[in-house]
C-alpha cells in the first residue's frame, strides 16, 4: 500500500473535504452560513499561502486530508521565531482507518512546518484522534485554556 499526498488548491476540492470533515468530526452538517465563511477563508489563506491543504491518496482512491495554517505571534522563549503552525481538518475515511494513513498525513504536515521554520506547532483532537497524535510526537498543552463566556 502506497500513500501519496498532494497539495490542493482548487476551491471546489477544499470544500468538499470540508464538508466531509464537519459532517464526519464534528458530526453535524454545515451551515450555509458556515460554508461561505470557509470559502471566504480558503480564498484569502490559500492565495497567500498562510494555508496549506493536502489530499491522501492510497491504491488510487483518495482517503483523506489534512491542513496547515501558519501564523505569528509574539516571539518567546518556547518559540523565539514566533512562527507557529496548527493542524486541523486531519481526516481519513473510516474504510481506511488504520492503516498509517492518517501517521502520513500528520508528518507531511509537520514537514511543512518545520520548513516554514515553525518553533510551535500544534492542535486540537478528539479522543478518538490522540493516540495517532501522541505515537507522531505530540503532547498535551496543559496551560491552555479557552474563553467560553462570562460566567454570571
Amino acid at each position: 500500500m502506497e500513500v501519496t499526498l498532494r497539495q490542493i488548491t482548487a476551491l471546489p476540492t477544499l470544500m468538499h473535504w470540508r464538508a466531509e470533515v464537519i459532517r464526519n468530526v464534528f458530526g453535524t452538517e454545515p451551515s450555509p452560513r458556515l460554508l461561505v465563511a470557509d470559502r471566504q477563508y480558503y480564498r484569502a489563506h490559500i492565495a497567500d499561502g498562510s494555508h496549506l491543504a493536502f489530499v491522501a491518496e492510497c491504491d488510487g482512491e483518495d482517503c483523506g486530508c489534512g491542513a496547515v495554517c501558519f501564523t505569528d505571534e509574539l516571539p518567546s522563549p518556547d518559540n523565539p521565531g514566533g512562527r507557529c503552525a496548527y493542524l486541523m481538518n486531519i481526516y481519513v475515511r473510516a474504510p481506511f482507518r488504520n492503516r498509517g494513513i492518517g501517521h502520513s498525513i500528520v508528518a507531511r504536515l509537520v514537514e511543512e512546518a518545520r520548513a516554514r521554520h515553525c518553533g510551535k506547532i500544534y492542535l486540537e483532537t478528539t479522543d478518538r484522534g490522540k493516540s495517532l497524535y501522541l505515537s507522531s510526537g505530540f503532547g498535551p498543552m496543559p496551560d491552555m485554556m479557552k474563553y467560553y463566556g462570562q460566567k454570571n
